[in-house]
């Protein structure tokens, strides 16, 4: 958190009026700079028994019908976190025609890896099960998380286990967003992290390269150039798992920002950062690519036949104007954006 405060608050000081909210965290001055005025949001929801499982959600005031559901899962080792410093994330994409729900999940030492996880999985079973009473698609539903929390994303998505306690399966998402999650990990070097995983004795399972299938979700991971995150290796983690993706020709895009680190990456999403990188607009393609209606799945139904056996693989993202540069990978892209 001393990292995540020093190198925000260097940011915010370029902003006007955060002087006011000097005596704030960042978090919290990053969310007082946000507008909210695109969001309906509902706080303190339980999807679960215990007090550290509710969430938030966040609701775009105006639309149409039912909108794709995205469920967010913050960073903070395993061991910090509270949904409402995140209310920036909520609001950014809510602003962008979204239902985001943000979740808080037990933390250590009160429990280790896989309760966390569980935690996870739960939260996404919720909002598979009740989005629709707030306006969200759950036919359109998303898993997404930065750090930490897009461990858990990944491991939701990857690893069918933990669906399943639910009658779930990795292939109900239509997608999945990582931002600088670390996917492949061991040994651990983090002296913080390794009780989370009972390190020495961490198993295998514990990591999301691990979990890669054909079953896997449609990817989009994004994470800062290599050299620039000095928590976790974008090269041997994002590069490692897309590699792994596309080996089994599973849709993956891997976006590197030059401009962001490990902590101001998450922080891009807020409407007062957004010039470090376009990590909205590149996650707002990807939602929306992956969440068409599918015109085959429907002719198919109508001729007696099953729209789950119809739908082609959907693409991990179309281009987009932030996102003009890279070369092009098997059943996927890796993009450099400057």
């Amino acid at each position: 958190m001393t990292i995540l405060r020093t190198t925000l608050l260097g940011l915010l000081a370029a902003i006007p009026l955060v002087t006011v909210l000097a005596a704030c965290s960042p978090l919290t001055a990053i969310n007082a700079l946000s507008s909210g005025s695109a969001s309906q949001v509902t706080r303190g929801l339980a999807y679960g028994p215990l007090p550290r499982q509710k969430l938030d959600i966040y609701t775009p005031k105006i639309r149409t019908g039912p909108v794709p559901v995205v469920v967010f899962f913050y960073g903070g080792n395993w061991t910090v976190g509270e949904r409402a410093d995140y209310a920036f994330v909520g609001h950014a994409l809510a602003a962008r025609g979204y239902m985001a729900v943000i979740a808080d999940y037990r933390l250590y030492p009160d429990v280790h890896y896989p309760e966390i996880l569980q935690d996870a999985a739960r939260a996404v079973a919720w909002a598979a099960m009740e989005s629709s009473r707030h306006g969200g698609d759950p036919a359109r539903l998303f898993v997404m998380g930065h750090s930490a929390g897009a461990y858990n994303a990944a491991m939701v998505a990857l690893d069918a286990s933990l669906l399943a306690r639910h009658g779930m399966r990795p292939h109900d998402l239509r997608g999945w967003i990582g931002l600088a999650g670390p996917y492949d990990f061991l040994p651990i070097e983090n002296t913080t992290t390794r009780p989370v995983f009972f390190y020495p004795d961490t198993p295998a399972a514990s990591q999301p390269i691990h979990h890669v299938t054909a079953e896997a979700p449609p990817a989009l991971l994004i994470a800062p150039l290599p050299g620039q995150d000095k928590l976790v290796n974008p090269q041997r983690n994002t590069g490692g798992l897309a590699t792994a993706l596309r080996a089994l020709a599973r849709p993956v895009t891997e976006t590197y920002f030059d401009k962001v680190s490990h902590t101001t990456l998450v922080a891009s999403l807020a409407s007062p950062l957004r010039m470090l990188a376009p990590t909205l607009d590149a996650m707002s393609a990807f939602i929306d690519a992956n969440s068409q209606t599918d015109k085959a799945a429907d002719k198919a139904a109508n001729n007696g036949g099953t729209p789950q056996d119809a739908r082609p693989t959907p693409p991990a993202t179309p281009q987009h104007p932030a996102m003009t540069q890279g070369t092009a990978t098997q059943a996927g892209t890796a993009r450099v954006i400057e």
